[in-house]
C-alpha cells in the first residue's frame, strides 16, 4: 500500500503536480488551507489524514525530537536534490513505503 504525502510550504508546489502525474496522492498547504500554518499544524493535519510531511525545513526535526506524534517525515534537503531527482525519489518512496513503516520516523529518501 502506497503512502500519501503532504508538502510543507518550503517545497515548491510544482513538485505536487509532477508527483500527481506519477500517481502519487499529495496535498499542499493551498489544498489543505494551511498557507502560513505552523509546523505543528502541518504535522497534525498530515497525521489526521494519514499523510507524511515532505519537507526541506530542518525545523520539522525539532517536533520529532520532542516526541510530537506524526505519520512520518521524509526530509529532503533541497541542496541534495534537483527537481527531477526529487520527483523520482519521492514517487519511488511513496509507492514502495507502507504507512506503518514510517510512523514517527524521519526518513532520508
Amino acid at each position: 500500500m502506497a503512502i500519501s504525502l503532504h508538502l510543507d510550504e518550503n517545497v515548491h508546489p510544482a513538485l505536487a503536480d509532477a508527483l500527481r502525474r506519477r500517481g502519487v496522492d499529495v496535498t499542499t498547504p493551498v489544498d489543505s488551507g494551511l498557507v502560513g500554518g505552523s509546523d505543528k499544524q502541518h504535522l497534525d493535519f498530515a497525521r489526521r489524514q494519514g499523510r507524511v510531511v515532505v519537507t526541506h525545513d530542518a525545523d520539522f526535526l525539532r517536533p520529532h525530537a520532542q516526541g510530537v506524534e506524526h505519520a512520518g517525515i521524509p526530509f529532503c534537503h533541497v541542496k541534495n536534490y534537483g527537481v527531477r531527482q526529487l520527483v523520482r525519489v519521492l514517487s519511488r518512496f511513496a509507492m514502495s513505503t507502507t504507512p506503518e513503516g514510517v510512523v514517527h520516523r524521519i526518513e532520508y529518501p
